[in-house]
């Protein structure tokens, strides 16, 4: 049939059999490329109805009918509609030729692999049924043999089931029968075990049928038999030298035999209680005789204790549990047990640790300390273990406690350490301070001494803290317990070793400001000026690095106050400064006290016309000019006033002539004191103040302008308590333009030694019998020749 002819009929089968719309529409692109267009009425993928749904109309149906389909075609359309109807059809005919084509090719293989499967299974399925018929026939077999046996033997089974019941009574009383004997023989062989499992099989049954006179004297024997094993058996759990092995056996027989459960508990633990004392009393005396040295280290002293002590302790721990606590359907036994191992292994336990803490406390050297560090490491760890076997007990806590507290005596150790070493450290550089000056040979270098000492105090502190960063290594079990992730990181590492180590240097430093003497005390005054630098230092750079040091090593996860870096450098500035200002003060006192006894030892009315400079204040100027350069190594030069064109020239302008005529000349009129003091105080009146005692600069012409003002002011002081002579004036004069030739460069301001030695010479013209002084270019003359 041609397309035309049959394709209506097989368009409306096809249409009605294949799957909706939604599963064809990747078919879409072929129609595409063919250039066929889709129909606006097309519903399902096929014409659309005509009339009503799933009717014989409708083309798409599954209960089309052809000739209804064409008749009403005929009465309803006209010849255009018809024509344009078999266009259509032609056009989804052709639509869905091409689908099932592409349909085709796209399974083509699926195709031939379904139809080889299904030739196969046609020829497996032959021979299966060809089996299945076999096994039928042997299953009719084999049933009707079994129902032939079952009739034979169904008068027999009941007698065989019955004689097989007797056979197993008999069987039960000929064993207990046999039980006494058997349990005698068992005793005889000490197969103790064997025994009581015979007679717990045939305790109940004998109990049963105890009324019985046969039975009742098989039960008489077995207990008698029974009672003396139990008396053997407690005699041999009372032996001191039987094994754990030994001892738990007899303690599971005996509870096996009914023994009171609280007697043989008290019996194990105090049988065990005897050899672990036993092996406590060895450890302790390997602690050797008091005051002396122990006879192992630590390491080996921790060993012994755990493989020993510990080890055996949880044999016994493990062991009762095994006995007594583990036992199911007995709770009252099993709490009673319980309690008394806790109470059993924390006082043992106890003991045991106050011998490692005994142990732990003769550790007295302050180098490495990894041996102590790993000795409490398997201490801590061999507790883990026991802690998993008893965990109602408090070993863990206790153990960890020892630790804790090692770990502070061990910070204690070093800070004290540390502290002794900076006292030797100290000690070191007096002796290097007075040796020379003993031997009559120069000082040494002080920046040498600050920087030795500065050097092996801060090597110390990091060796210290390598030791302590032991207590926190990652391999040792106790690092994560948090007091060592925290409050010995902050409180003990941080705060109880460093800061207290630095604060103990500045508090060691300022003791040095307080013991005061005629000169000075016994502190040498260049201790002092090291000291100062030492401190100002730390406050610079040290502190700062030394406690970011230890923050870096020791990663503080604890929130507790801590001081703060800032703290600790002005405590470090504080304490520098006071030292400075002591130094200044002591050298100024020292050489106070020369001019103090240069003025109180001479005759100032009567003294012979000058003719050099005192010995005195040459003394003064080199001395001055030893502390200048002792300063000027450790400090820096500091700021100086600009000079005045005079001091250059060497010329003192207070001794001028017309200054000397104004001040002396009136001495000779009976109201020239009136004018002299009133001149002096309107001079005062308007110069600035002095203060003698304030505070010093960290630098070189503070320092020397501190000591000058002191001795000055002392040269001051001491000649308001004299009287003079022409000479004693003139001598005066002399040693002050002495001075100002030499004192003047070391100060930060001239006009200040300008000021006091004018009113040092003033204070001599007040005190004066004959105030005429000495002419300038004569004492200029006397200074450049002495």
């Amino acid at each position: 049939m041609s397309a035309a002819q049959g394709g209506p009929l097989a368009g409306a089968a096809e249409a009605g059999s294949e799957p909706p719309a939604g599963k064809r529409r990747p078919h879409g692109m072929l129609k595409l490329y063919y250039g066929l267009p889709e129909p606006a009425g097309e519903a399902r993928g096929g014409l659309a109805p005509l009339g009503d749904l799933g009717g014989p109309t409708d083309i798409n149906g599954a209960h089309f009918d052809p000739e209804v389909f064409l008749t009403k075609l005929r009465k309803e359309c006209s010849l255009a509609q018809l024509m344009d109807c078999e266009t259509d059809m032609v056009k989804q005919i052709r639509a869905l030729d091409s689908d099932m084509q592409t349909l085709v090719y796209e399974n083509y293989n699926k195709f031939i692999s379904a139809t080889d499967t299904i030739r196969k299974m046609k020829n497996d399925f032959k021979k299966m049924e060809d089996e299945m018929d076999c096994l039928a026939a042997n299953m009719a077999v084999i049933t009707e043999f079994s129902a032939r046996i079952s009739s034979t033997l169904q008068d027999q089974h009941e007698q065989i089931t019955k004689l097989s019941g007797v056979h197993t009574l008999l069987r039960k009383l000929q064993f207990l029968f046999e039980l006494p004997a058997r349990l005698t023989k068992c005793v005889e062989l000490e197969a103790y075990g064997q025994a009581v499992r015979y007679y717990s099989k045939a305790r109940s049954i004998l109990h049963q049928y105890q009324h019985m006179p046969s039975f009742q004297g098989i039960q008489d024997d077995c207990q008698q038999i029974m009672a003396n094993l139990a008396q053997k058996l407690r005699e041999k759990f009372r032996d001191g030298g039987s094994g754990a092995k030994d001892l738990a056996e007899c303690v599971e027989l005996l509870l096996q035999l009914d023994e009171p459960a609280e007697e043989l508990c008290d019996e194990f633990l105090s049988h065990a209680r005897c050899r672990l004392e036993a092996e406590l009393k060895a450890l302790e005396t390997e602690l050797g005789q008091p005051g002396g040295a122990p006879l192992t280290d630590i390491l080996e002293f921790i060993d012994r204790g755990c493989n020993i002590f510990v080890s055996n302790m949880c044999l016994v721990i493990a062991s009762y549990q095994e006995l007594f606590v583990s036992r199911e359907g007995v709770q009252d036994i099993t709490r009673m047990a319980q309690d008394k191992l806790v109470a059993f292994v924390n006082c043992l336990m106890e003991t045991y640790f106050s011998l490692v803490e005994q142990r732990i406390q003769l550790e007295k050297g302050v180098g490495d300390n990894s041996l102590l560090v790993r000795a409490l490491d398997r201490f801590h760890r061999r507790l883990q273990a026991l802690t998993k076997l008893l965990p109602a007990s408090n070993v863990a806590a206790e153990g960890t406690e020892i630790v804790v507290r090692a770990a502070k005596e061990r910070i204690r150790q070093y800070l004290l350490a540390l502290q002794s070493f900076y006292q030797d450290c100290l000690t070191d550089v007096r002796q290097s301070l007075a040796a020379p000056r003993l031997a009559g040979k120069e000082t040494p270098n002080l920046a040498e001494l600050l920087g030795t000492i500065s050097a092996s105090v801060l090597n110390q502190i990091k060796s210290v803290l390598t030791y302590v960063h032991l207590f926190t290594a990652k391999d040792i079990t106790f690092s994560n317990k948090p007091y060592f992730k925290g409050e010995f990181c902050s409180q003990g590492v941080r705060e109880g070793l460093i800061v207290s180590f630095i604060k103990s240097i500045c508090q060691t430093a300022r003791q040095f400001c307080e013991t005061t003497g005629d000169k000075g005390g016994s502190t040498p005054p260049t201790l002092l000026l090291l000291l100062s630098r030492l401190c100002l230092d730390y406050e610079t750079s040290t502190i700062s690095y030394v406690l970011t040091l230890t923050d870096e090593q020791f990663l503080v996860q604890d929130h507790s106050p801590i001081t703060p870096v800032t703290s600790l450098c002005a405590e470090a500035r504080e304490t520098a400064q006071r030292l400075l200002n002591h130094y200044v003060k002591v050298q100024g006192l020292i050489i106070s006290q020369m001019l103090r006894k240069s003025v109180e030892t001479r005759d100032w009315v009567n003294t012979i016309e000058p003719r050099n400079v005192r010995a005195v204040m040459k003394r003064v100027v080199e001395d001055t000019t030893s502390i200048d350069v002792q300063v000027g190594l450790l400090y820096e030069e500091g700021v100086r006033k600009a000079q005045s064109s005079d001091s250059s020239k060497r010329t003192f302008s207070v001794y001028s002539s017309s200054r000397q005529q104004s001040r002396y000349a009136p001495s000779y009129t009976p109201s020239a004191p009136l004018d002299t003091n009133l001149l002096s105080n309107i001079q005062k009146l308007f110069s600035e103040r002095i203060d003698i005692f304030s505070p010093v600069e960290f630098n070189k012409v503070s320092v020397l302008t501190g000591i000058i003002k002191i001795s000055l002011k002392t040269f001051l002081e001491c000649v308001r308590l004299r009287t003079f002579g022409r000479y004693g004036l003139q001598q005066i004069q002399v040693d002050c333009y002495y001075l100002q030739l030499y004192l003047w460069r070391f100060v930060s301001d001239e006009n200040l030694v300008h000021f006091l030695l004018d009113e040092i010479v003033g204070s001599t013209a007040h005190r004066c019998l004959d105030p005429v002084p000495m002419e300038q270019s004569v004492i200029e003359v006397i200074c450049e020749r002495g």
